[in-house]
């Protein structure tokens, strides 16, 4: 009976250390991240207007140049934040107008707001500004532009005034 007793014992000393050992835990395991690249971008429509003739010393804007939807900048698949920023315009073939906060001689002014005819206005340097912050994904903002042209103007040409829109992540 004593050997029966202790037979059973280690029989069952066995099984416990087998069933120990199928009971433990897994060593590692794995996580699978996934990632979507998001793209910023912006598209300005139009991407060209006409002021039209103006005389000098004078202020007209992108709604009464007949951009009466105002100027529409798209982003794409994330926030996205704006900055805007002008340049000295161009004359064509030559001559050239310095973007500056007020008039002079050879010197204009070219401004922007918020929707498509702004009540007020920022005068763009050729620095970025902020246009606006968190457009969300695939949307879009709407602003206007307002340009006054020099007090004087050396040469009389037709001239080209750029604006550039920015877009950044907007996290």
């Amino acid at each position: 009976m004593n050997k029966q007793l202790i037979a059973t014992i280690c029989i069952l000393g066995l099984v416990g250390m087998v069933v120990g050992v199928i009971a433990q835990g897994a060593t590692e395991d794995t996580v699978t991240a996934t990632v979507t690249p998001g793209v910023v971008s912006v598209d300005v429509t139009p991407a060209t207007f006409d002021y039209g003739y103006m005389t000098l010393n004078t202020s007209k804007t992108s709604h009464e140049a007949g951009q009466t939807s105002g100027i529409t900048a798209n982003v794409g698949t994330v926030n996205t934040d704006l900055n805007i920023r002008g340049a000295n315009a161009l004359g064509d073939p030559t001559g050239t107008w310095t973007l500056a906060g007020s008039t002079g001689s050879d010197i204009y002014v070219h401004e922007f707001g918020a929707g498509a005819d702004p009540g007020s206005w920022t005068a763009l340097t050729t620095s970025n500004a902020t246009l606006t912050i968190g457009v969300t994904p695939s949307g879009s903002y709407i602003f206007g532009l307002r340009i006054t042209t020099p007090t004087a103007s050396t040469v009389v040409d037709e001239y080209s005034a750029p604006v550039t829109v920015v877009a950044s992540w907007g996290g």
